[in-house]
């Protein structure tokens, strides 16, 4: 979506490491930084932009929870030709929605239009805003931010505001069980993350900054979750290593 600075938050040691925060010098290398740690992110990007080709409908909602920088409302915005279509780009980093802004201007721009759907920016928490007249709801590597004890709720507010036949995507990283399997998984992310040009270092640095703030779930639980909430098929539909997305159709 944009060119990037190269992201050397942790290359350095760090003493005390900080707990991570989605903050302006996180907003300067996210995209470098997202591209090089979850596997497959681009591909679910892509796909979430299939997705809405498929199942968004006219004079509806799509929301982005946790939007960051924007790319998948920009994703859904070029895949979509229905008319009265908004898409609704939600996050509570005030520094990721304003350089998101600047990006879908510069997009806007380029693309001249070409989208019939409109993007707008909220700045709040996914926990206290209202889903309605949903055709699509999108929460890439958002739920794992959440306050476990909150995650039942905001699922159960998206089911209820989304319109029959919507679709929900959710893109998560996974525990996995048995703990050999989990620990496989974690190392092979591991080495992916090290092909990408990460140190030892940095990724170990990391890790303990996200340590009781990304909080994952098993497979089984997500989807029980969502089946819980009273949709009709709920899937995943992409997996790499540790990382998987979710679809379920209402």
């Amino acid at each position: 979506m944009t060119n990037s600075n190269r992201d050397k938050l942790f290359s350095k040691p760090l003493g005390k490491v900080p707990k991570f925060v989605f903050d302006s010098s996180v907003v300067d290398v996210f995209p470098d930084m997202i591209q090089r740690s979850v596997p497959g992110y681009q591909t679910i990007i892509n796909l979430c932009g299939e997705l809405a080709a498929r199942y968004v409908r006219p004079d509806s909602n799509c929301y982005d929870l946790g939007c960051s920088l924007g790319a998948s409302s920009l994703a859904i915005a070029q895949q979509i030709h229905q008319p009265g279509v908004s898409i609704l780009a939600v996050d509570n980093s005030a520094a990721m929605l304003a350089r998101c802004e600047t990006l879908l201007h510069q997009d806007n721009t380029s693309q001249q239009g070409q989208s019939p759907a409109t993007i707008q920016l909220v700045e709040g928490d996914i926990c206290d805003i209202e889903i309605t007249n949903a055709s699509l709801v999108v929460m890439n590597f958002t739920l794992q931010f959440i306050a476990i004890e909150k995650r039942q709720a905001l699922l159960e507010k998206i089911y209820a505001g989304l319109n029959p036949g919507g679709c929900l995507v959710i893109s998560e990283k996974l525990l996995f069980e048995p703990e050999s399997v989990n620990q496989l998984l974690s190392e092979l992310h591991h080495q992916f993350k090290s092909a990408q040009g990460y140190s030892d270092l940095e990724i170990s640095q990391k890790r303990d900054s996200l340590e009781n703030f990304l909080l994952p779930e098993t497979l089984e639980t997500h989807i029980n979750r969502i089946k819980a909430c009273g949709f009709n098929a709920a899937s995943p539909w992409f997996q790499c290593f540790n990382f998987a997305s979710l679809v379920a159709i209402k």
